[in-house]
């Protein structure tokens, strides 16, 4: 195969990949897609970097587009130059791919078991880099598309790494049939590599059928999606106009057990962000209802630093029953915070947006706690305090903060404002990658935004309810509280990574004993 045929087929392979997600939904084209990396490096291992590399940017060509949205529309960036931005980050993401193919054409072998072995856990060490390097953006795991499949069983016991392993097991065992048949390898090493295609589908369904966590009781919601046009939603001449409307629509739902008022719901400052906060903690209290909203909290600083004398955060704060408040642990790049803030501030309206200034919140802080009527005493009116775990936009694509704040937690609440990426793919992702929050911890996660995708997730990651996108109304419905922890919730990623290294291990010390 020629240099010119293998990066083209990389570069498609890698464009096809974000069909498997939503809102496409065509996991079978993910593992179609892994599976020709695979034999792409198996049958050209001196090529292999650059195909890797050429199968990251097809595939955040594609899967991440919706970037250009923010950066064209809301940044105001004419088009060129949006579109060389998105360029640029597009290749910047397709480097966490490179060292795949680096690392492979190391460690490949004449062993074709070996190879695959090498394969999966190099692509984990992608995916897994992906939630730290760099502050991470993880994104477009290959588990995420195994949501609404047999495979999701994985998520309670392992975590999303691990069913992007299953995944990766079934589709490099596709490949190892075809491979092995072709070379006429058809007694006993064409057998296991059967097993390999069937095993990780046969264990998911088996691990599906098992009930990690139980209900406790179970309580009203109303999620406020009010669909505020994002060009007013900081204009001072809109602030308080905005804050009426989530009034206005919230009017009639005052006895639901927990209102919810999305990311920046209220942008109000000083005087005027008081009287909003008043008004929900007075009604919260009158009613008996727990309301949360997402609002900037602002703290002196005793000195000024670097011209500023005021720190901002992106909180979500309870009112009425509901108490305390959660900064923002994981600030979006360029959205929340400026790299390179000394040289890139100012250069163009896109490094300039509001709110670009913010300050992270401390990586351990208490969830905010709910006070909900018991089911079997609701006859004297006792309560019952359930702390709520918080994941505020796109923090909650962090498998290992959020599996920590549910630790203590009943139930799971992400509010987000995906305004930003228009009618794109992108908020599609981003609620796929919520579901598999909640199939992971075992936990209903209430999704509350302000223009969709607003929905209510049970513990099984399944929507139970979901309002339009782009469209002002409230979603009223039920959630439970739950009781007990999955497997994952209390080990974490550690047993996935140990498997990892392990398997890297084992492929640096067979090297000598199978040459290429």
């Amino acid at each position: 195969m020629n240099a010119k045929s293998a990066l083209f087929l990389a570069l498609f392979t890698g464009a096809i990949y974000p069909l498997g997600f939503a809102p496409f939904g065509y996991f079978s084209v993910a593992l179609l897609s892994t599976m020709g990396l695979f034999l792409l490096l198996v049958r050209a291992p001196h090529l292999a970097p650059w195909s890797a590399l050429a199968f990251g940017f097809g595939k955040y060509l594609v899967g991440i587009s919706w970037v250009y949205v923010s950066i064209n529309q809301y940044g105001s960036a004419p088009p060129l130059l949006a579109g060389m931005l998105v360029l640029l980050f597009v290749a910047g993401m397709a480097l966490f791919c490179w060292p795949i193919g680096l690392v492979y054409r190391c460690l490949h072998s004449a062993n074709p078991y070996l190879n695959g072995l090498i394969f999966i856990a190099l692509w984990l060490v992608m995916e897994w880099s992906l939630t730290w390097l760099l502050t991470g953006f993880p994104w477009l795991f290959l588990g995420y598309g195994a949501i609404d499949s047999v495979l999701a069983g994985v998520a309670p016991v392992a975590g999303v790494l691990a069913t992007s392993a299953f995944g990766l097991v079934s589709a490099v065992g596709v490949a190892l049939v075809g491979l092995l048949y072709i070379q006429g390898l058809r007694g006993k090493l064409l057998l296991p590599s059967l097993a390999l295609v069937g095993l990780p589908w046969i264990s998911g369904a088996l691990l599906s059928s098992v009930s990690w966590v139980q209900p406790i009781d179970q309580h009203s919601v109303a999620l406020v999606q009010v669909n505020l046009d994002q060009a007013v939603k900081w204009d001072q001449d809109e602030q308080a106009a905005n804050v009426r409307k989530h009034i206005a629509l919230s009017a009639d739902h005052w006895d639901a057990d927990l209102i919810v008022w999305p990311e920046f719901a209220v942008t109000l400052y000083g005087a005027q962000a008081q009287q909003t906060v008043d008004f929900l903690q007075t009604q919260g209290l009158a009613t008996q209802t727990n309301v949360i909203t997402g609002i900037p909290t602002h703290e002196r600083l005793p000195r000024a630093e670097g011209g500023r004398i005021y720190n901002i955060y992106n909180t979500a704060q309870g009112y009425g029953l509901a108490g305390g408040g959660f900064a923002k642990y994981h600030l979006v790049p360029f959205g929340e915070f400026v790299p390179l803030e000394y040289w890139l501030r100012g250069l163009i309206e896109f490094f300039n947006l509001p709110m670009s200034g913010l300050k992270k919140g401390q990586w351990q802080q208490t969830n905010i706690t709910l006070s909900l009527p018991r089911a079997d005493e609701l006859a004297n009116g006792s309560q019952n305090e359930v702390q709520i775990a918080i994941g505020i936009c796109y923090e909650i694509a962090y498998g290992n903060s959020i599996r920590h704040r549910t630790e203590e937690a009943g139930v799971l609440l992400t509010i987000s404002n995906d305004t930003w990426f228009g009618r794109s793919i992108g908020p599609h992702q981003h609620m796929q990658i919520a579901r598999m929050r909640a199939l992971e911890n075992g936990r209903w996660l209430l999704r509350g935004t302000n223009n969709g995708i607003t929905a209510i997730v049970n513990a099984q990651g399944k929507m139970v309810g979901q309002l339009p996108q782009f469209e002002p109304a409230v979603l009223r419905g039920e959630f439970a509280v739950m009781q007990g922890r999955t497997p994952y919730s209390r080990l974490g990623d550690w047993p996935i990574l140990a498997l990892m290294f392990g398997a890297l291990g084992i492929g640096f010390l067979s090297k000598r004993r199978f040459p290429a």
